[in-house]
């Protein structure tokens, strides 16, 4: 383990010297990688020495008890040295977690795909209800959000929704709620008062940016065509929504929400670059032939990740065996109480598997 760490602290150290590289500046598309690579060593880098000068301090504090001071300072330094033993111990801890091969993707920005499943109007509904969750939870942690595509129904739920989050971490957090949610309610207009069970499916792909995927032209084929969906100057008036082919896989991307032909394309683009790179990443991992759709799975109400029973004011985690009862503080974006225990879970089997 230390001669890792002392070997990214070297290599954190060049990567300082080189972003202050006047002709790595000059070149903004390799100066914004090496940067990222910096921050993503910085906190191992900052615990790692912080773990070397708390052992400095331990070894005086123990130098000094050996000299035999006085009942006072000994009395002081043993318990000095208690404190930096524990302090050593955490630090290493926090240091194997570090250590963990990381997911090249945690420190993305972020693009979700929200569907209605199994339950008709109520599952479209329940979209709208995860929308806002995630909308809350990027705000509660100042990450930037954008709406890329949407289909909304006319009583307030989505058929789809796709939005981008924008943050340190955000993928190395909203990774682990992919997969179909469950909602058990009774819908509003149900008049029997009979519980229901809806399904949403949420897929969570890595932003890429143009420098780490390039995608040639003339395997693209762009349509435009009129918007729709509810209300709106300019639907069905004008040519603004754009679908884009891609014609090697069969992958298709369409935006409408611009009234701009050219930003529905941009963010079309966005899109199909995140799906592309999953579909690589999926089969380069031998996993199964398309991430995105193992993700998602079929929306049937047997396969969940999560259910969210609205009487018992309940959600079930059934990765991890969790159950909180405070549904209504999760819908309102307090995730943490969720996403916390599912990354000590992954980290703790991590840890079992790989040898630091």
């Amino acid at each position: 383990m230390w001669d890792k760490l002392k070997a990214l602290e070297d290599h954190y150290l060049s990567l300082e010297t080189k972003l202050g590289d006047p002709e790595i500046i000059r070149d903004q598309k390799q100066w914004q990688q090496l940067a990222r690579e910096h921050a993503g060593l910085q906190e191992t880098v900052e615990t790692y020495r912080q773990l070397l000068s708390t052992q400095k301090e331990l070894k005086e504090a123990r130098e000094l008890l050996r000299e035999k001071p006085d009942e006072e300072m000994a009395l002081f330094l043993k318990e000095e040295i208690a404190s930096l033993s524990a302090r050593r111990e955490k630090l290493e801890e926090e240091l194997k977690l570090l250590l963990l091969p990381r997911d090249p993707n945690d420190e993305k920005d972020v693009i979700m795909e929200l569907r209605a499943g199994a339950g008709g109007e109520e599952a479209a509904l329940f979209v709208a209800d995860l929308l806002r969750m995630y909308l809350r939870f990027a705000e509660r942690r100042n990450w930037a959000t954008e709406i890329l595509n949407s289909h909304p129904t006319d009583i307030g739920g989505f058929k789809e929704v796709i939005f981008a989050v924008k943050g340190r971490g955000a993928y190395s957090f909203l990774k682990y709620e992919r997969g179909v949610h469950r909602v058990q309610r009774i819908p509003t207009t149900e008049s029997g008062g009979r519980i229901h069970t809806s399904t949403a499916t949420v897929a969570v792909l890595a932003e890429v940016e143009e420098i780490e995927l390039e995608i040639n032209p003339q395997d693209l084929r762009i349509d435009t065509f009129c918007s729709t969906g509810p209300g709106g100057q300019s639907v069905n008036t004008t040519q603004s929504a754009v679908r884009i082919t891609h014609l090697p896989t069969g992958t298709v991307v369409s935006c409408q929400d611009e009234k701009s032909q050219l930003k529905n394309r941009d963010k079309a683009m966005r899109v199909l670059r995140a799906r592309l790179l999953a579909n690589m990443l999926a089969e380069q991992q031998q996993e199964q032939a398309e991430e995105r759709r193992s993700q998602v799975g079929t929306g049937d109400r047997s396969e969940r990740i999560r259910t969210y029973n609205v009487p018992q004011n309940r959600v079930s985690d059934h990765r991890i065996n969790l159950t909180l009862y405070k549904l209504d503080q999760i819908l309102d974006g307090e995730l943490e109480d969720v996403l916390e225990p599912l990354i000590a879970h992954d980290r703790a089997a991590r840890l079992g598997e790989v040898a630091v």
